[in-house]
């Protein structure tokens, strides 16, 4: 018997892990796991609403998709099928199906990513429990819950919310298909990531190496066998992730909708190119800013504690680090099969790809990544402190876990001390807790049962008090833009770090909307304007730039051309194609007076339009928004 699965027979705390054939819990697992996600639901949904549109970028195709089955399935920014958003559009089906049946709102489009958290935490205990039983099962749920990154990203629309959901759905496939060599669990697990894909392309495929190193090392089953389950998984994730690319490529280009990000208007070039391997060497063409001018800010290991990213996910990532260290450690004698070491590779094998691809990669990268560390940081937290709990008569076990919690309560101080002036001494105060905390822990073998389980709950409390009140933080603000940050709002706008919605006004280049990250929903008069008339067009207005289109079709509800996409940097449309549209009535008006989002590489078109418009047409102003109107 290893470390890790020891126990003091005389502890009334003890409990059986749970197993496969052994899945009875104690009869507090239940109610404590309902408790669990009704807790996460209310964190993840109340006052939702107060974030509006939140990634107007993503509200507007969702909206579009609500009103065209064409640009529900391809992702279109608009209704009339210009261009797609610069994502693989799964994230965009369940929202513009929301969409349908709930009406064009802020809580149709939010309220799917809320319920995508809850299933994500209840996925984790699932998985988690398996392994090491309700208890670990626990302590990962509420670890998941209580990661800022994670109730930033479950409250927002992007595409994350539906990428880790996949991901852990992923996680829990592979843990069964490890209880007895399931080709059929795994396939699904397998599934689950291509589908990821489709939510994020190759982000989702971070987790493949540490999918499949499990399985190879702990199936029950011969080394033959593991190889042939591993290629039906492979076929499996290509399946569920290649049909949506195959159909894309297929279809004639002329009866689709441009594919957004991209310069040849494929997919593929998409997938491997902006969104794929650039996002690791920074040669992303199209891209404004970016890695080879260290627009992304320094590589190294020290990046997830940077300013940008520590408040997000840093708040127990020293305590995973020790948690799967020490979980190798403790069962490396573990025979080949053992579940408890397969759940680590698993769980640390997530850990520390996605670790080391966040922290070295040289393309674009934002703080809001970070929530696909948090599922196997939780996990990691998870099994090895309920498992050195039980086994913490035993020095090393002791030791360890009072290390986790002492370095824990020491990350809280450091990161907290950053807001010097927002809850003043919350940090020392977690500091002290969590000094004592660890000392008592050390000893807590020797101690009554009543004050060994008052320094259990006074441990847990301290190690998720940092995390967990810089949640509620997170959770307690309203945020908006192409750019949101955990942690509380100290007074920064509709949302810490994010491009914000404004109503109306200069909302960015030439008052064309909002810019390159923020949106503006245009004023009462030009909302009138562009309503006027707009069935007879099939694009009411046209701007450079997908927020600047966002914010004016998500105001009047009609479509608008993103000329040159999210960047302004695609060659769609060209600017013969624009002036063949205008010839035929097709755009009433162009806002903005030109295009200033130019990057080192990519399409000019979109330049090349804004400033024919303005040479060719006279302009007005209306609500602080140059206006050309296109059949004048």
């Amino acid at each position: 018997m290893t470390l890790l699965a020891s126990r003091d027979a005389a502890d009334e705390d003890t409990e059986d892990a749970a197993t496969a054939n052994q899945p009875s819990d104690p009869r507090w697992a239940r109610p404590s796991v309902a408790a669990l996600l009704l807790a996460t639901a209310v964190l993840y949904l109340w006052n939702l609403g107060e974030s509006g549109w939140a990634n107007a970028f993503y509200s507007a195709a969702a909206q579009a998709g609500s009103v065209s089955w064409k640009a529900l399935f391809f992702g279109s920014s608009d209704a009339a099928n210009s261009i797609t958003v610069d994502k693989t559009p799964a994230a965009l089906w369940v929202m513009g199906l929301s969409a349908r049946l709930f009406g064009v709102n802020a809580w149709s489009v939010l309220v799917p990513q809320a319920l995508m958290g809850v299933g994500s935490v209840a996925l984790l205990y699932a998985a988690v429990r398996r392994t090491s039983g309700p208890a670990s099962g626990l302590l990962a749920g509420a670890v998941l819950a209580l990661t800022p990154a994670a109730a930033l990203m479950f409250r927002f629309n992007n595409p994350d919310s539906l990428l880790v959901l996949l991901l852990v759905a992923g996680a829990y496939c592979v843990v069964r298909a490890l209880e007895n060599a399931s080709p059929r669990w795994l396939a699904l697990a397998g599934a689950a990531v291509g589908f990821g894909f489709l939510a994020k392309m190759l982000q989702a495929f971070l987790v493949l190496p540490a999918f499949g190193l499990a399985y190879l090392i702990a199936a029950p089953t011969s080394l033959g066998k593991r190889l042939l389950h591993l290629g039906g998984a492979v076929v499996a994730v290509v399946v569920s992730a290649g049909w949506y690319l195959a159909v894309v490529a297929s279809w004639p280009a002329a009866d689709r909708p441009y594919i957004g990000g991209s310069q040849e208007n494929s997919l593929w070039e998409l997938a491997l190119g902006y969104n794929g391997l650039g996002r690791i060497t920074g040669d992303e063409v199209g891209s404004v800013g970016g890695g080879r001018n260290g627009g992304w800010g320094g590589t190294g290991w020290d990046r997830l504690f940077g300013t940008e990213m520590a408040g997000g996910i840093a708040w127990l990532l020293p305590a995973a680090v020790i948690a799967l260290a020490a979980g190798l450690w403790f069962t490396r004698h573990a025979r080949r099969t053992d579940r408890g070491r397969a759940a680590l590779i698993l769980w640390g094998g997530w850990f520390l790809v996605t670790a080391a691809v966040f922290s070295f990669m040289s393309g674009i990268i934002h703080a809001y990544y970070t929530i696909a560390l948090a599922p196997a940081i939780a996990a990691l937290v998870g099994i090895a402190g309920a498992q050195l709990w039980r086994a913490r008569g035993t020095p090393a076990a002791a030791a360890t876990l009072s290390g986790g919690i002492g370095l824990t309560a020491l990350t809280a101080y450091l990161l907290l001390s950053r807001h010097s002036t927002w809850l003043p001494g919350l940090a020392i105060a977690i500091l002290v807790a969590g000094l004592l905390c660890a000392i008592l822990v050390f000893f807590a073998s020797r101690l009554p049962v009543i004050a060994r389980r008052l320094v259990a709950v006074g441990a847990l409390v301290t190690v998720l008090a940092g995390t967990g009140v810089y949640t509620v933080a997170t959770a307690a603000t309203p945020h908006s833009g192409a750019l949101p940050s955990a942690g509380p709002n100290n007074g920064r706008g509709m949302g810490p770090g994010g491009g914000g919605i404004v109503i109306g006004g200069q909302g960015g280049p030439g008052g064309a909307g909002g810019g390159l990250l923020g949106t503006s929903l245009p004023g009462e008069n030009l909302t009138a304007l562009l309503r006027q008339d707009s069935a007879k067009y099939t694009w009411t207005a046209a701007t450079v730039g997908s927020n600047n289109a966002a914010g004016y079709q998500l105001g009047s509800g009609a479509p608008v051309m993103a000329v040159g996409g999210f960047n302004g940097t695609d060659p769609a449309p060209t600017l013969e194609q624009f002036q063949e549209y205008v010839r035929s009535g097709r755009i009433h008006y162009f806002l903005g007076d030109g295009m200033i989002m130019r990057g080192e590489s990519g399409s000019d078109a979109a330049e090349r339009i804004a400033d024919w418009v303005a040479e060719t047409y006279s302009p007005t102003t209306v609500d602080g928004v140059t206006v050309y109107d296109l059949t004048r």
